[in-house]
């Protein structure tokens, strides 16, 4: 008997279930995998944009990921909108105990709308912290050029 792939998303909530992990939730489903979450942020939003944000606290992020890592185990994480630097700082340091488990990043910068979803620390901790680790990465194009401003450079 073959096991369902085990995987953990870390995200923020979209209310609207148009995006974030409401989305990736019906996407690791449909395609035959057990979807675990961590939630990063909760958004009020709708097909208009986003209203409101409010960060979880990184210690119950925390606690989410290691309630399904030390229990159910996990096969790949994918990392949606992380919430604050803080998130993104334990983030890295609990995925660095778990080298060998493929890390997809979608650096949500910002909403479909264009309303921001973090600040400049939280593109830098993003840049620095996570994408070392990351196995794929999923920016749209305006958040790849805000990821590796150097490459708008090139000729």
């Amino acid at each position: 008997m073959s096991q369902n792939a085990r995987i953990l998303i870390i995200a923020g909530s979209d209310s609207s279930g148009g995006a974030g992990i409401q989305a990736d939730i019906k996407t690791v489903t449909m395609l035959g995998g057990h979807a675990m979450t961590a939630i990063t942020a909760v958004t009020a939003q709708n097909s208009g944009g986003v209203s409101a944000i409010h960060p979880i606290p990184t210690r119950m992020v925390l606690d989410q990921v290691s309630a399904c890592v030390n229990d159910i185990g996990v096969d790949a994480v994918k990392i949606g909108m992380i919430g604050s630097v803080e998130n993104a700082q334990a983030i890295h340091s609990i995925l660095q105990d778990y080298p060998n488990i493929p890390l997809i990043l979608d650096p949500v910068l910002a909403a479909g709308g264009g309303a921001p979803l973090g600040d400049e620390q939280l593109l830098h901790s993003s840049r620095v912290l996570l994408m070392p680790l990351t196995t794929v990465i999923t920016p749209n194009s305006r958040e790849a050029r805000l990821l590796a401003p150097e490459a708008d450079t090139l000729d």
